[in-house]
């Protein structure tokens, strides 16, 4: 059985939560703080975290920092109040792999579950000249060179090659990368290209991701 971790100091909120999950199958154990979360987070093994940002003894940032200080698999959604980009980048930036404003919708939310929790067996290295995306192992290489990406920049360089030679509107990526809406936000996948293309274009003098004015960005090899 899927077992689902929730660290949410809302009660009620948390409560709702375990009751919709339990009826849709999932095993699932709460915690009402940062510390009884990381603590079960430690002494079990999960499929998947539901993790508030703000929560009591100790914020939901720092829990997810130890999370992934050594946990780069364990799929976290991040749950809050906040809506601002800032926010919603810092999150990510911590790797979480998707972020969900209070308040949502429950079946929004269990689709993202079940894209989180969708296994990535059997997935082949992508390319496009000499640049390497292996989703199972989460490398990247260019040129033959190993290049550290974050999770959400890792999800929307995969996306564009795996969609090579289409052009791809923000409102697409957002939808796809990001899981979610950010309606009056599309200035976050810009923020996310400019990350990317630092990364896996710029050092390396032949630009891969290019963009198309007034629609999106396509990756493709130059002509």
């Amino acid at each position: 059985m899927t077992r689902i971790l929730i660290i949410e100091d809302e009660q009620k909120i948390a409560r709702v939560l375990e009751l919709e999950l339990t009826h849709e199958g999932y095993e699932v154990s709460k915690a009402y703080d940062g510390l009884e979360g990381l603590r079960l987070y430690r002494e079990q093994e999960w499929d998947l975290i539901l993790l508030d940002i703000m929560l009591p003894e100790m914020s939901g940032r720092d829990v997810l920092r130890r999370i992934r200080s050594g946990d780069e698999e364990t799929p976290v959604i991040m749950l809050t109040a906040m809506g601002e980009v800032k926010d919603k980048v810092e999150g990510l930036d911590l790797g979480a792999n998707d972020y969900v404003t209070k308040p949502f919708d429950m079946e929004e939310l269990f689709a993202r579950i079940r894209a989180n929790l969708r296994p990535k067996n059997g997935s082949e290295a992508m390319r496009i000249l000499d640049l390497e995306v292996n989703e199972v192992t989460h490398e990247v290489k260019r040129d033959g060179k190993l290049i550290d990406l974050t999770a959400k920049e890792f999800s929307l360089l995969a996306y564009l090659l795996k969609h090579k030679r289409q052009v791809m509107s923000r409102e697409q990526l957002l939808v796809n990368v990001w899981g979610y809406d950010y309606y009056g936000d599309t200035n976050i996948v810009d923020v996310y290209i400019r990350y990317v293309r630092n990364k896996v274009d710029k050092p390396f003098g032949t630009p891969l991701i290019q963009t198309i004015r007034g629609v999106g960005y396509v990756m493709k090899e130059p002509t």
